[in-house]
């Protein structure tokens, strides 16, 4: 891979993650209820869902779900039922409350890591992406493993930053969210927004 090609595949990378997903938008909303710092738990499980799905492509796995729809679709319903459920949950508590409150103070790390892990793992379609993507960058007459490596760390480094960026943002935007009113309206966007990311999940094709 020379370096001219490792440019388009990061500027490639670089616009891809930018756009906001179901994993940015968790991040942030995690960021806003719990801290930057808390937050970084939740970070840890989106990335080790990415690494997972990544090293899952290239072991072979997008090539199976592409040749078995069955199989694909039954691990696309079930991240669509899972984003439809994180939906649920942000449009329902009154996070104004004191009630509401002290649940999010009480949700340890583990909690948040593995709501990060199980929303990172929603989408299927990561792994086929993946499967598509690699072979586009990969120059088949120099070592593979080591091009494969630098490809997955050039990624996983990417959406981390990115990661950064909303959590950060959401640290500003939580200041904003002081008034019971606001939290609530935040509540019930960011619930229609994880449950349109099910349905457009629901809706795409392999």
């Amino acid at each position: 891979m020379s370096l001219h090609v490792w440019w388009l595949y990061v500027t490639a990378v670089f616009l891809i993650s930018a756009t906001p997903g179901p994993n940015m938008l968790h991040v942030m909303t995690q960021s806003i209820h719990h801290g930057p710092r808390r937050a970084v738990a939740t970070m840890a499980g989106l990335m080790s869902a990415i690494l997972l799905c990544l090293i899952a492509s290239a072991l072979g796995l997008g090539a199976l779900l592409k040749a078995s729809p069955r199989l694909f679709d039954g691990l696309r319903y079930a991240g669509v039922a899972y984003l439809i459920w994180l939906g649920i949950k942000a449009w329902r508590p009154p996070v104004g409350e004191a009630g509401e409150a002290g649940a999010t103070r009480a949700r340890s790390l583990r909690a948040l890591y593995g709501t990060g892990l199980l929303t990172g793992l929603s989408n299927p379609k990561l792994i086929v992406f993946a499967a598509a993507l690699f072979p586009q960058f990969i120059d088949t007459d120099r070592p593979f493993a080591v091009q494969l490596a630098i490809l997955v760390v050039s990624f996983v480094a990417i959406e981390l930053g990115w990661q950064c960026v909303y959590a950060l943002g959401g640290v500003k935007f939580a200041r904003w969210l002081a008034p019971a009113n606001r939290q609530r309206l935040f509540n019930r966007g960011t619930g229609l927004m994880f449950i349109g990311f099910g349905g457009a999940l629901m809706g795409a094709r392999a």
